[in-house]
């Protein structure tokens, strides 16, 4: 245990510590957890059996990591998390930029500091949490961002000749020396800046001005990509990918479960949302569908991907949604319904990247049809599936529902109707309530009224009964009618 109220060089000498290089850090603490049967990231759900154990073997193999997968898909996140497997305080050289260790300086100022003082060289300690730093790969970065350039003004100021290294101001990488070093969307860098991280990865040298330095940097660096085939913007060159060691590929959420559990840990919800609105398995169990729907479908671009983030942001809305209505009319609680998806709207035209047909059809549409198509596929979970009933020739539980629309009634849900409003105009529609406590029986009165609604809608989506968006809510017809009705 290391104590943190060491103030000198010789003391620290004295206590026995013993420096180490970082990637040495993060395998004994793998090590401790592995042994210990610790969670290495308890944030990050769905990865336990494919990207964490590859991200274990990594750093047991002491490798520099790139996380390769499309957008929203915790790349980041898994890299910020990986600070947790450093000692939780390190000495350096107080006053050195480049984090020097007091036992193997590195840098110029603590080289001529311990010279100078010897055992009573000053140092401090840094929390783990002051280890990490992250670059953007943006177009615009330079060499003198990532690795440094002659200072003028330092010249100036302290009567220094171009030929005096001490000219140089370090960049971000010298400067995270020791420490966790992240370049997210790599391939944006542009090639000429990766090549100037060839050495660095291999052999420790940095070239600035003229200056060949040969600082044997300790770093552990994470890169996060997109899949080379979907950016049009630059790639990763072949020698620097050839230097990283472990390629890790991600992936979206493989099951409903999964993305429900990511969805709700991530997902922002004030308190009075949280205590005042009541969501259902199956509203939950929507919001993910959408995503799995928009994923498979032909008119979003594959290649780009489609973030959890997706998720997050319907969550949010469709509580919002719901304690909008429930503010309008004045209520203490309410209760999610289908209708209140049109509310999700808007977190899907922003996360969905459209190919050409889908522009043509437009993003609202799109997100609508998306909806429609969660609804279907939900569908046959809750309810008989109505393809297979036709199939068999068998009489169908929803004949009664049907038949109604068929005598030339509508029914018009409107988005902000009052909790009683709502339950009136469903309890109107003969054969609805019967159908949904056949099969579900057990269902408290929220969950039945948004069965009720779900029904219908499903039915539209079955092409059984006819859908269409009003202004502010929908209206539900007879399929025929309304085909043929000028």
């Amino acid at each position: 245990m290391i104590d943190t109220n060491i103030k000198t060089l010789g003391e620290l000498q004295a206590s026995g510590y013993q420096p180490k290089n970082i990637k040495e850090e993060l395998r004994s603490n793998l090590i401790h957890k592995l042994r210990n049967k610790e969670p290495l990231f308890k944030e990050i759900i769905g990865f336990d059996n494919t990207v964490i154990p590859d991200i274990e073997r990594a750093i047991l193999s002491q490798h520099n990591i790139i996380l390769l997968g499309l957008r929203g898909q915790a790349k980041t996140k898994i890299a910020r998390l990986l600070v947790q497997l450093l000692d939780e305080y390190m000495p350096v050289v107080k006053g050195s930029e480049l984090n020097d260790d007091p036992m193997q300086p590195l840098s110029r100022f603590a080289l001529d500091l311990i010279a100078e003082k010897g055992a009573d060289t000053p140092i401090e300690w840094i929390h783990r949490s002051e280890r990490y730093s992250e670059k953007l790969a943006t177009p615009d970065v330079s060499i003198a961002d990532l690795i440094g350039d002659v200072d003028p003004i330092k010249a100036a100021n302290l009567r220094l000749s171009y030929n005096d290294e001490r000219v140089i101001h370090f960049g971000l990488i010298p400067r995270s020396h020791r420490c966790l070093f992240v370049i997210n969307e790599l391939p944006d860098l542009q090639a000429r800046i990766q090549v100037a991280l060839f050495n660095i990865l291999q052999e420790g040298d940095i070239q600035i001005r003229g200056f060949k330095l040969r600082l044997p940097l300790d770093i552990q660096f994470v890169f996060t990509a997109n899949p080379e085939d979907y950016t049009n913007r630059g790639s990763i060159v072949t020698p620097l990918k050839d230097r990283i060691e472990s390629q890790i590929l991600t992936h979206y959420p493989a099951t409903i479960e999964i993305s429900r559990q990511i969805t709700a840990q991530e997902a922002r919800l004030k308190a009075p949302q949280k205590e005042n609105i009541t969501f259902n398995d199956l509203a939950l169990n929507l919001i993910e569908q959408v995503a799995f729907e928009a994923r498979d479908s032909e008119f979003v671009d594959a290649n780009s991907g489609v973030s959890a983030r997706l998720t997050i942001s319907a969550m949010e809305n469709l509580a919002s949604a719901a304690e909008r209505r429930m503010l309008i009319n004045g209520d203490e609680q309410t209760y999610v319904r289908v209708g209140d998806f049109s509310g999700i709207v808007p977190a899907i035209t922003g996360k969905v990247e459209l190919v050409y047909e889908g522009e043509q059809e437009g993003a609202f549409i799109i997100a609508q049809n998306l909806i429609g198509k969660a609804i279907r596929t939900q569908f046959t979970n809750y309810f008989p599936d109505p393809e297979s009933i036709k199939k068999k020739k068998e009489r169908s539980p929803y004949q009664r529902i049907i038949d109604w629309f068929g005598n030339g009634n509508d029914l018009n849900l409107m988005n902000d109707l009052s909790n009683d409003a709502y339950a009136k105009q469903l309890y109107q529609v003969p054969g609805l309530v019967n159908a949904v406590e056949k099969y579900h029986p057990d269902l408290d009165r929220p969950s039945k009224l948004f069965m009720m609604e779900f029904l219908l809608h499903g039915l539209a989506a079955y092409s059984l009964l006819s859908k269409s968006l009003v202004q502010s809510g929908f209206q539900f017809k007879d399929l025929f009618n309304s085909m043929f009705k000028f």
